[in-house]
């Protein structure tokens, strides 16, 4: 549904896509888990999905009650489409339609959710709206 004034929406999305500021080897996680602890590393997405060693289960449940499947990646495994659609930036949250992949949350949008699932979705559903996209 889009709020007044909103577009009519003229694509529909397929998957949503996020990726996280770090890489996926085991040195690349532990690198991180290390930098984060001493602030010297930072990924909203991580804060949003992830405690200390795992996936929260408010996002396992947010994500199994979505429309489309959501995917993540990491930096150094993310496919080349999805590096090209966010200009290389991380964390970020895209769309994929049938025509192409949308940036729906950069790492501006993704800090303003302050680790909160609840937040991410809301964001998720905003952006879905003012870029005139539908879900399946």
């Amino acid at each position: 549904m889009t709020s007044a004034g909103a577009e009519t929406p003229t694509a529909t999305i397929r998957r949503l896509v996020g990726v996280y500021n770090a890489n996926g080897s085991l040195a690349g996680e532990f690198a991180y888990f290390v930098g984060a602890r001493l602030g010297h590393a930072h990924c909203a997405l991580c804060d949003i999905t992830h405690g200390l060693a795992r996936e929260k289960a408010e996002w396992k449940i947010c994500r199994s009650g979505l429309a489309v499947p959501f995917d993540t990646y990491h930096l150094n495994d993310q496919p080349s489409a999805v590096r090209t659609a966010s200009d290389g930036k991380a964390p970020v949250v895209l769309a994929e339609t049938d025509g192409a992949i949308v940036v729906l949350l950069g790492p501006s949008e993704l800090d303003a959710c302050r680790g909160s699932v609840e937040r991410l979705a809301d964001a998720i559903a905003v952006a879905v709206d003012a870029r005139a996209l539908r879900w399946p």
